[in-house]
């Protein structure tokens, strides 16, 4: 029997699962498909962890390190869906929840000093930020917008904010002594072993990393931003933020880039309010209260505190004299500098330019707004895309084009500011890379505080890379962009290497280009805005980045799109969509019953699962159930069968039952008599009875939902919160 990895995640994309996978499992087995699941949610990667200290029955396995080595098998099939990339107050959320739950896991150390805290702290590190995807995604990026949503998008275009000639709404970068201004790249002409090194200027050695190893060919680059520089800058940014009269931002990507962007965000907590930590940072500091996890967890933590109602205050008269904050919730009061992960770049710079470059002010009205992106490596195109949209209007989704990536990402590409190699710099001095013969191939003089990091990009995934982009450019026949700036040292390198490579495969009649970011942003949208489309094929942040921002332009939303990694040992990984809007739909399930979150992301990835099983195994039917349930996923739009808005309509419960009536009609009609006669009377009984089914799924909403748990649900109680209808449970079960 052919086998299926679906992922246990969290939040919204883990309860829908609950009451989707049942009926995929259901119609898979009918062609001898069968479903497993493995879990690699934060909570049950945090158990995975520390074996030793639970008991036989709370055990689970490394699922995260089973599936790494299974995406790395010729035979792999994963469907992953959107897992939470832990910020620090997630993580210590998560904690703190399976410590409540019985579950003998030790508390975040914030210091580690002891060898254990060390060790605790080390394995904490396998598990915050963006720790799933560099170990699954052992292939590059196809994403695009299916032509069902699209098509979707044109026939009902979502709203789209109007933008005025004279917004006052523009980026803020640094622009010098940033991540991007400093980067130096080398690329190994051999084999070798690396270290990163701090001489600190009174000649001390400290060793960074030990033992990094690298193959030939490979890209290494590193680089740093100055804590001088960026606390210089922030400041300026605050009031001239007071002084424009616009709210204040800052947007940055605290998941992914777990090391580096939670210290920014800090930098920028304690630029807002330097009178407070002026004042009072010894009093925080000795409290253990970090401007880097945010000013909710200070506000939480200043209840224990002698003095908390006096810093309380003078936080709260900081934020009067101070220019108004973006919010992420006008009416709780929570700021855009509560929680480093409540504000992601990749899903509020769209989600402001699609709403007009307004941002929601404390007021609960919106507002022209300062966006603040210290690094300028990518800032430029969020400024060409606010530029393009000042001068030109909003953009249509009635008549716009497409822009599809092709992202770099495989083995680990580009991953930085997140991993054992970014460092928050203890003394001034320089730091080195160093080879295995002593040479010094790259190196910084830092001070204390700065930011330092380094990335690595192998040779092989590069030239997979450009043969994925000449490959969609081919059987799409659309112009390709690679998105590299000349005048950065790590593009300079990855540009030799395309220019290298392209000549390996038939270009001829191809369009395809080499633009910086900015450049490639402006040739997008005037393509867009004449309705056509251009691939574009990025790197691995940049790819993170325009996988949001031209579908929430485009369709409203990331998470309808079709994302497939074609994995480079042959296997596939089918992603299912963005997970950025999962914790406020979690949040109305348990106070309504209600489940906003759209699964659309999850059908197309079952459907390109089900089309891999066809192509590399023997089983024909694999690809009838591709087939129908495609041909159900354009039913399901046509009828608009999305969660509804408010209580009352159909939510995710209801949607995946329209899923499996119109799947099961199309199987009963296909060509296939065996699947046919089976799925025939299940299509009969979910139609006779569809009123029923919804007169079900509706009847438990607007009341509160007992799931068990945020970050670890009770399974017996959220199978009976996401399957309330006994009528489509039975015909599923029974089937």
């Amino acid at each position: 029997m052919s086998k299926i990895i679906y992922t246990h995640t969290d939040e919204a994309p883990l309860l829908a699962t609950y009451s989707f996978l049942p009926i995929v499992k259901a119609f898979a087995d009918k062609a001898e498909i069968a479903f497993e699941t493995r879990d690699i949610s934060l909570a049950g990667r945090v158990l995975a962890q520390f074996p030793e200290r639970l008991t036989a029955e709370q055990r689970i396995g490394d699922a995260l390190a089973e599936l790494g080595e299974l995406a790395e098998d010729a035979a792999a099939n994963i469907i992953k869906l959107p897992n939470i990339s832990a910020s620090i107050p997630q993580l210590k959320g998560a904690i703190a929840e399976l410590q409540a739950q019985g579950y003998d896991v030790p508390d975040y150390p914030e210091d580690p000093r002891t060898d254990d805290e060390k060790d605790i702290a080390a394995r904490y590190d396998k598990v915050k930020g963006s720790a799933v995807n560099p170990v699954l995604r052992q292939g590059n990026s196809d994403r695009r917008a299916p032509g069902a949503v699209k098509a979707y998008a044109k026939a009902h275009p979502h709203r789209m904010g109007a933008w005025s000639s004279d917004s006052r709404t523009r980026v803020a970068t640094m622009g010098e002594n940033d991540f991007r201004t400093n980067e130096k790249s080398w690329v190994a002409p051999s084999d070798d072993t690396l270290r990163i090194e701090l001489v600190e200027r009174g000649g001390e050695v400290t060793v960074l990393k030990q033992s990094l190893p690298v193959l030939a060919g490979e890209v290494v680059d590193g680089t740093f931003l100055s804590a001088k520089a960026l606390d210089a800058f922030l400041a300026e940014q605050v009031a001239a933020a007071k002084q424009e009269g616009v709210l204040f931002s800052a947007h940055l990507k605290a998941t992914m880039m777990k090391v580096s962007d939670p210290i920014i965000f800090g930098h920028v907590v304690r630029a807002f309010f330097a009178p407070v930590f002026a004042q009072y940072g010894s009093d925080l500091a000795a409290a253990g209260l970090s401007a880097n996890d945010g000013l909710g967890a200070i506000y939480a933590g200043l209840e224990k505190l002698p003095n908390g109602e006096e810093i309380r205050r003078a936080f709260d008269d900081a934020i009067a004299a101070g220019p108004d904050l973006a919010m992420v919730n006008s009416d709780k009061g929570i700021t855009g500098l509560h929680v480093p992960s409540d504000v992601i770049i990749d899903a509020s710079m769209p989600a402001m330019i699609r709403g007009g470059g307004k941002m929601w002010g404390p007021d609960g009205a919106e507002h022209d707004t300062l966006a603040v992106i210290p690094d300028s490596s990518y800032a430029g195109v969020y400024a060409a895309a606010i530029e393009d949209c000042r001068v030109n209007g909003a953009l249509d989704p009635a008549t716009m084009g497409t822009v599809p990536n092709v992202g770099l990402m495989a083995q680990k590409a580009e991953e930085y500011g997140s991993h054992d190699k970014t460092f928050e710099i203890p003394a001034d001095g320089t730091v080195r890379v160093v080879t295995s013969a002593g040479d010094a191939v790259i190196s910084h003089d830092v001070e204390a505080g700065d930011i330092w990091r380094a990335c690595q990009t192998k040779d092989a995934p590069i030239r997979d890379w450009v043969k994925l982009a000449v490959t969609r450019a081919r059987l799409s026949d659309t112009p390709a962009v690679f998105w590299l700036d000349e005048t950065r040292a790590h593009d300079v390198n990855l540009i030799a290497k395309v220019n290298a490579y392209l000549p390996e495969h038939d270009t001829s009649g191809l369009d395809i280009r080499i633009l910086a970011p900015s450049e490639a942003t402006r040739l997008s949208f005037e393509r867009m805005r004449q309705g056509l489309d251009t691939i574009s094929v990025t790197g691995n942040v940049l790819r993170d980045y325009n996988t949001d921002l031209f579908p929430i332009l485009e369709v409203g939303t990331s998470a309808k799109m079709l994302s497939i990694v074609p994995l480079m040992a042959g296997g596939g990984l089918f992603e299912t969509g963005a997970g950025g809007s999962a914790p406020k739909h979690v949040q109305q399930l348990v106070e309504e019953n209600y489940l906003r979150w759209d699964s659309l992301g999850e059908f197309f990835a079952l459907a390109a699962s089900f089309e891999h099983l066809a192509l590399h195994t023997d089983n024909p039917r694999a690809r009838v159930l591709a087939e129908t349930l495609d041909a159900a996923t354009a039913s399901f739009l046509e009828h608009d069968r999305s969660p509804g808005r408010k209580l009352g309509t159909i939510d995710n419960r209801g949607s995946h039952f329209y899923l499996a009536l119109y799947w099961a009609t199309e199987l009963a009609a296909s060509a296939d008599a065996a699947l046919a006669t089976a799925f025939a009377p299940l299509a009969e009984t979910l139609t006779a009875n569809e009123q029923k089914i919804v007169d079900e799924l509706i009847a438990v909403q607007g009341s509160p939902a007992d799931i068990g748990g945020y970050y670890r649900s009770d399974d017996e109680k959220t199978k009976r919160v996401m399957r309330p209808s006994s009528t489509l449970n039975e015909a599923i079960d029974s089937f």
